[in-house]
């Protein structure tokens, strides 16, 4: 089973959130829902920017606890590596 870590983004430099799940296209369509973390829908974060994979559980969540205590600019600068436009990979994916 593979364990995600991602971040969410309002739009290109705005808003965002790192998070962990075990099943990545639930998750992003549940922040989507509005069904989940008040602080997502509150702030329209709902663009999936990012996505890594690991097979062990709790390095992902190690990893995630990494990504929150980063600075901001450490963040973009991993989204923009990856992902430099920004695009929504979870639709660029289906």
């Amino acid at each position: 089973m593979a364990y995600y870590v991602y971040i969410l983004a309002s739009r290109k430099n705005g808003t965002l959130y790192v998070g962990v799940t075990n099943d990545l296209a639930r998750r992003v369509a549940e922040h989507r829902a509005g069904q989940v973390d008040s602080f997502t829908r509150k702030h329209g974060v709902d663009r999936l920017v990012f996505a890594e994979a690991f097979n062990d559980v709790n390095e992902a969540i190690a990893m995630e606890k990494r990504f929150k205590k980063w600075h901001r600019a450490w963040r973009i600068q991993l989204i923009e590596k990856t992902n430099s436009q920004w695009d929504d990979l979870l639709a660029a994916s289906l």
